[in-house]
């Protein structure tokens, strides 16, 4: 269980000053001050940068504070694990994962998760790939699912496998019968793409960057939904990995065509844990539920 002075120190760390922790705490400043002092003794460096701005956390506190949280969130599983033996409680799974997962992988992988587990439940939160790392890396939420076009950082990798962009378009436009795509051919119409926070966005710019042909596009949007639709009822073309669209392709009259150029290859999309913590049981099957349907998804799609 946490000590008193790890109590105080995670209360400094987020509220950046003893008097933002003495109120939250309900205890004097004193004795704030006093537990941060004695917990540096004790790891022998100071923990707080210390002005007349409050305190920020040095090096060696950054270290401590991950600590401190992962304990946390291990301490809470163990008390939900407990109580799960009289069914007092579900298990919460707290989710971070990007707009490609989230409208077709991820609700319906819960769905089956939660008939062969129904004491489970979930918390799902949709962002940016940065942000669900960030979230993971904090201990906001248990796991993240997302797509990724550069290494993670703070979060341990527990699976990860190629997302390339495919061409998504109207199974009635021209080029729907190509086996095969360059990105010049598919330049010749209009385009449909997702933000410039995304990880697709990153995958076109470098893309045209290589040919050194840009052709902007004709819709930007963060909410996915909206460029499936318009691409549907036109001759636009967007692109996704087959991991967002697989399950919507045949519902929505679009089909996914494999762009050549190596560019559009070079995306992974990733299952992150905090480092070094233990994940409860559930989760571990959650995760295990995930890659599974991610491989039986890739084995299906166009090459």
């Amino acid at each position: 269980m946490q000590s008193l002075a790890f109590k105080y120190f995670y209360e400094v760390a987020q509220q950046g000053s003893l008097s933002g922790a003495s109120e939250s705490l309900h205890v004097a400043v004193s004795a704030v001050s006093r537990q941060i002092n004695q917990l540096e003794q004790r790891v022998g460096t100071t923990l707080f940068e210390r002005s007349a701005r409050g305190m920020r956390l040095t090096v060696a506190g950054q270290m401590l504070l991950k600590h401190v949280r992962r304990v946390n969130l291990e301490t809470d599983a163990t008390f939900q694990a407990i109580a799960s033996l009289q069914d007092a409680v579900k298990h919460p799974i707290r989710l971070a994962c990007t707009q490609g997962v989230a409208h077709e992988l991820v609700p319906s992988v819960m769905a089956q998760f939660h008939l062969a587990y129904p004491q489970s439940r979930f918390d799902v939160f949709v962002s940016s790939a940065k942000v669900a790392t960030e979230r993971v890396a904090t201990g906001e939420a248990d796991i993240a699912i997302t797509f990724s076009t550069t290494p993670a950082e703070n979060v341990a990798v527990r699976y990860s496998c190629n997302a390339p962009a495919l061409a998504i378009m109207s199974t009635l436009h021209p080029l729907a019968k190509r086996k095969r795509l360059f990105l010049d051919d598919v330049q010749k119409y209009p385009l449909a793409l997702t933000d410039k926070n995304t990880s697709t966005f990153k995958l076109y710019q470098l893309a045209c960057n290589r040919t050194g042909k840009w052709v902007e596009p004709s819709v930007y949007s963060n909410h996915a939904e909206a460029l499936h639709a318009y691409v549907r009822d036109t001759q636009a073309v967007l692109f996704a990995s087959y991991v967002s669209v697989s399950g919507r392709l045949q519902a929505s009259g679009l089909v996914a065509i494999p762009i050549k150029n190596t560019e559009m290859h070079a995306r992974v999309v990733q299952l992150q844990v905090m480092q070094g913590r233990e994940l409860p049981e559930i989760m571990e099957l959650f995760i295990n539920s995930v890659t599974q349907r991610i491989q039986e998804i890739n084995e299906q799609a166009p090459s």
